[in-house]
Order: C-alpha cells, then sequence, then structure tokens
C-alpha cells in the first residue's frame, strides 16, 4: 500500500512538474511570439524610411516626398549597416523554440539578411540603368500621375516636387557611378544601351506641358482653389524645365557620347569582373533553390521537348499541314487571329475571359482576395517596349490590383495567348497570390510585402496550367496559346543559363527561342535583352510551377479520395510569398492534417 502510495505521490510530483515545465514552455514561447513580432514590425517600419518608393507602393504615405540617392556610397552603407542590425537580431531568437508559424517567419527573414548582405559584393550601383527596370522608368511612371504616388491633395502634389529634387541627384550620381563602371568594368552590353537611349531622351522637352511630368497638372482636382492651382502649376513647369529636364539630358547626352561606345560587346554577364559567382549568387536569389546552372539547363532542354509534342498534337487537331515552325508563324501571321479594331476590344475580351472564369473559380478556391481589381491599358511612353504585367494593389485599398496589357496596335494583337496570359498576371495568378498575402494581417508585415520569384512567378505560372479547370483552353489556338507560353518559360530556362554560363550570343539565343516557340524577331529580341538585363529572374516561373506541380501530384497520390484542390491552393497562398524549401516543408505538415 506504501509503495502504491508513493508511486501515486511520485506520479502527482512528476505530473505536477511536467504540467509546471509544459507551462513555463509555453509562456516562453508566447514571450518569444511577442518578442519577435515585434522585432519584424520594427523592420518593417525602419525599411520603409529607408525605401519610401516601397513605402509609396504599398500605401504608406508618409515618405511620398523622400526619393533616397540608393547608388550613392552614403546609402549603401547606411543599407548595409540595417541588414547586418537585424540579422544579429534574428540570430538572438532561439529558432527551436518558437511557433510553426514564426519559425516560417524565421528562416525567410534570417535568409533574406543574408542574401541582401551578400548582394552588394557585386556591385549593380555601377550599372544603375538598364531598358528593363531603373529609376528612370519609375519616376517616369510615378510622375505621370497614373501610378502609386497619389496626387489628390496639395500636400500630395508638393511632395512630388521633392522626388524631382531628388532624381536630379540621383540622376548625377548615375554618371558618376557609371563612368567608374566603365574604368572596371561593369557596363551594359551595347544592345541594351542603345535601348535606353530613347527611354532617356523621352523626357528631354522643349515644352513643359509636353512632358509626362506634367500629368498631374492636367488632372489637377476640381476643388483645388485658384491660388493652389496657379501654384502648382508654376512650380511643375519650372521644376520640369529646371530639374527634370536637364536630368534627363545630362544622362542622354553622357549615354550617347561616352556610354555607348565603351558598353561590351558581350551578352551575359561572365564577362565582367565576378561575373560568374554573380550569376550563381542570382540563381539562389532568384529560385530559391542550389540547384546549379547546369540542372537548370538540362531541365529547360527536356521540357522545350516535352512541349514540343504536345504542341504537335494540337498542330494535328486543327489540321495544319507542315512543320511547328510554319505553325508557329501561321499563328503568328494569319490575320484570322488579329480580330481587334480598337483597344477597347482587346480590353473588353480580357473582361470576357474574367467573366467565363468566374464559376470555375469556387470549385478551385474557398478563399478569395477583397481587394479590387481593374484591367487598364499600359501608359503610351513606356507601352512600346512593355510586357503585360500586374501592379499590386495599395494595402488600405486605394489603388486597386491592375492588369495592364500593352496594346500599341490593336490590329496587330493577336488573340491567341490571352486566356493563358489572364491567368498568369491577373485571376487567379498575381492577383490572387498578391491580394491574399497582403490582406492576411496575421503575417508580420515584411511577409504581407514580401516576393520570392519562384514562389510568386511560380504560382502565376502554375495557375496557367489550370486553363481547363477554368473552363478556358476550349479553342485549340488558347490551348496552343497556353503551351507556347509554357514553352517561352521552358526556353527561359535553356537560354538564360547559356547566355550568362555557356558563351551564347545574343543572336544565337535569339535564334534558339525563334525555332521553339511562336514569336517574331522584335518580341525574341525584347525577351532576349530581357535576360541580359536582369539575369537567373526568368528562370524563377519554371522553377517554380514545377515544385507545386510536383506538389501536387504527391499529395494526390498520397491522399487519395481526402485530397481537396481547393484546401491546397488555399494552403500553398494563405501564408504568402515564401522560399520553395519552405513551402515545402509548410506543405508537409499540411497533409498530416488532411490524413
Amino acid at each position: 500500500m506504501l509503495k502504491q502510495i508513493t508511486g501515486a505521490c511520485l506520479l502527482l510530483s512528476f505530473c505536477f512538474t511536467a504540467c509546471n515545465n509544459a507551462a513555463t514552455t509555453s509562456a516562453s514561447a508566447n514571450i518569444d511570439s511577442a518578442a519577435i513580432n515585434r522585432m519584424f514590425a520594427n523592420y518593417t517600419e525602419d525599411r520603409m524610411k529607408l525605401y519610401p518608393l516601397e513605402a509609396t507602393a504599398k500605401g504608406d504615405n508618409r515618405y511620398n516626398d523622400i526619393l533616397q540617392n540608393d547608388i550613392s556610397v552614403a546609402f549603401i552603407n547606411q543599407a548595409k549597416s540595417f541588414y547586418s542590425r537585424y540579422l544579429d537580431s534574428v540570430k538572438a531568437f532561439n529558432r527551436e523554440t518558437l511557433s510553426d508559424n514564426d519559425r516560417i517567419s524565421y528562416d525567410i527573414f534570417k535568409r533574406e539578411m543574408e542574401m541582401q548582405l551578400e548582394s552588394f559584393q557585386f556591385h549593380d550601383e555601377l550599372t544603375p540603368l538598364n531598358q528593363f527596370t531603373a529609376l528612370h522608368l519609375t519616376i517616369g511612371t510615378l510622375g505621370s500621375g497614373d501610378g502609386n504616388q497619389p496626387f489628390k491633395t496639395v500636400k500630395d502634389y508638393d511632395n512630388f516636387l521633392s522626388r524631382i529634387n531628388g532624381f536630379a541627384v540621383w540622376a548625377d550620381t548615375a554618371v558618376a557611378n557609371m563612368r567608374r563602371g566603365m574604368n572596371e568594368g561593369f557596363v551594359l552590353p551595347k544592345s541594351l544601351t542603345v535601348k535606353v537611349i530613347p527611354q532617356v531622351k523621352s523626357f528631354v522637352t522643349t515644352d513643359a506641358a509636353k512632358n509626362l511630368f506634367y500629368g498631374p497638372i492636367n488632372k489637377l482636382p476640381a476643388a483645388f482653389s485658384a491660388a493652389d492651382k496657379a501654384r502648382l502649376t508654376a512650380a511643375y513647369t519650372k521644376a520640369i524645365d529646371s530639374q527634370v529636364v536637364p536630368a534627363f539630358k545630362k544622362l542622354t547626352d553622357f549615354i550617347e557620347k561616352e556610354y555607348l561606345a565603351n558598353s561590351r560587346s558581350s551578352s551575359g554577364i561572365d564577362s565582367i569582373p565576378n561575373g560568374k559567382a554573380k550569376y550563381n549568387f542570382l540563381i539562389r536569389q532568384w529560385t530559391t533553390t542550389n540547384k546549379t546552372p547546369d540542372e537548370i539547363y538540362e531541365t529547360g532542354l527536356k521540357e522545350v521537348e516535352r512541349i514540343k509534342t504536345e504542341m504537335e498534337k494540337i498542330k494535328t487537331e486543327v489540321g495544319f499541314k507542315g512543320d511547328l515552325k510554319a505553325f508557329f508563324h501561321y499563328i503568328l501571321t494569319d490575320l484570322k487571329f488579329n480580330i481587334y479594331n480598337t483597344p477597347e476590344e482587346v480590353l473588353a475580351d480580357f473582361r470576357a475571359i474574367q467573366a467565363k472564369q468566374e464559376p470555375y473559380l469556387k470549385k478551385l478556391f474557398n478563399h478569395f482576395p477583397s481587394t479590387k481589381f481593374e484591367i487598364r491599358r499600359t501608359e503610351a511612353f513606356r507601352e512600346a517596349s512593355a510586357s503585360a504585367e500586374y501592379n499590386q494593389a495599395s494595402a488600405d485599398g486605394s489603388r486597386p490590383g491592375i492588369f495592364y496589357t500593352p496594346i500599341p496596335n490593336a490590329k496587330k494583337f493577336n488573340y491567341t495567348g490571352m486566356e493563358t496570359l489572364f491567368a498568369h498576371e491577373a485571376i487567379p495568378g498575381h492577383h490572387y497570390q498578391l491580394s491574399l498575402q497582403q490582406e492576411n494581417n496575421l503575417l508580420p508585415g515584411f511577409r504581407r510585402f514580401s516576393w520570392y520569384g519562384a514562389y510568386g512567378e511560380g504560382w502565376a505560372l502554375y495557375t496557367e496550367s489550370l486553363g481547363s479547370e477554368l473552363g478556358l483552353y476550349t479553342d485549340p489556338f488558347q490551348k496552343m496559346g497556353n503551351l507556347g507560353d509554357e514553352m517561352h518559360r521552358a526556353i527561359r530556362l535553356v537560354v538564360d543559363v547559356a547566355l550568362h554560363t555557356k558563351g551564347w550570343s545574343r543572336e544565337k539565343a535569339i535564334e534558339y527561342m525563334m525555332a521553339n516557340e511562336q514569336i517574331d524577331e522584335a518580341g525574341a529580341t525584347a525577351e532576349i535583352e530581357r535576360y541580359m538585363a536582369i539575369p537567373a529572374q526568368a528562370l524563377s516561373y519554371k522553377t517554380g510551377a514545377l515544385k507545386i506541380r510536383e506538389l501536387r501530384a504527391k499529395y494526390e497520390n498520397l491522399l487519395g479520395a481526402k485530397f481537396n484542390i481547393a484546401a491546397f491552393h488555399d494552403e500553398i497562398l494563405k501564408d504568402g510569398c515564401m522560399p520553395l524549401d519552405v513551402l515545402e516543408r509548410k506543405m508537409e505538415a499540411w497533409t498530416t492534417t488532411q490524413k
């Protein structure tokens, strides 16, 4: 009996100690969770001060008057200190004591701080302009009045005048940095420099009222007083004549008279200092994997051959006589595929695609974004060289998510790729992914607004494969458009790696692209030059889509009748953008709940 009592007492003592320990652990975990999320919140707040254009894009208007000179030595040193400080902060936490969601945040945050610090060794500040993405383009979109810079109040108008001041300083630094780059071997390929010249020259006007930056004055709110209207009109005219035009003229003259002659003849970044290491870094950054260039290249070759087989089936189905290259030419050039007369007709058909999808979306998703969505034509000043794209909504809902499509000539707009394009860039591609992420207030701020190409572009490319499940691709030529887009992403794996590691010229890459997909020379040239401007970014699409498709097939097989496609999609999206290895760990945990 004594032994039983003693045993019971020991058991009670053990239970009491275990419960106490569990309570202590739980309390400690709660303290850690509060502390790490407070640190994440501080990071987001500090980041908005450091990157005010990001703040504006997110609808945080506190810094709308600031334009950081992000290519200056002072800013780069400030950024290095910022990332180092927050890397030390996250390392101070014990990952193993954190909750599952906080571990995801920890892993993403630590990787991001490390990648940012590693990036500084590659001196991107010495090539601050390219034809695809740079401040000279961003400032134009902001200054037009059609971007995310608000022009609703008098203060809004004054804010952008301050940013014009900032751009003039940035342009001076850009010229100085490019001169240094010329001396050290960090220069653009000549073919890209040629494309930048007309972009910067377009802002050099003799009449301020015809400058893109005059756009906000053409849209002065009626509620403004006559005095404010007069003052702002005079201020914008003066800013354009004395700051905008001189800054862009300085850029134009320098690039035309000095930089062009010193631009390189090579196409890949392996020809610049430390270029091979930079490309390997960019692969890790964009794909969030440790894949080698050769692995990616071989995957690309296999995918090209697989998709070719599917294209042959469509060619046979529609009764076309001739090889695939002739079929591509037919789709590109036959007038039956150019059915529009005006840009509005093109936009109306995109709206019809949105309506067509609507009943099917409810079978594929349980959760839908509340963010508003619009379809718009790309602005004229960038339409000639722009691709269709999605612009994220502001967090406060004041600006909708926007699907932009360039329509420089409606009569030459080919309809065959419209359904797959809309699925990718709009719904359920980027609009669903970015909006659901941004709307999730349970995520720390840095995750609500984070971006990883392999996840974000991978999701958008994966949604193209949902076409038949969305009621799309009933027209074989729309299905061919889908295969064409998939082929396009597979070709990217080949040509991007070949340009930057295998010595391929721009011309050889263009030739390969034209031989394997329905694209004309102008389109292929723009694409190849994009990969030259932003190496490895194009690898993210296919890498991410293959991973999501792999996970879906795995869980369909593992869960059988318990697999729910809407639940799978919701789980993929609910925690926002993340590296692919973090996503895979998260999805593995999800399957245990489904079993």
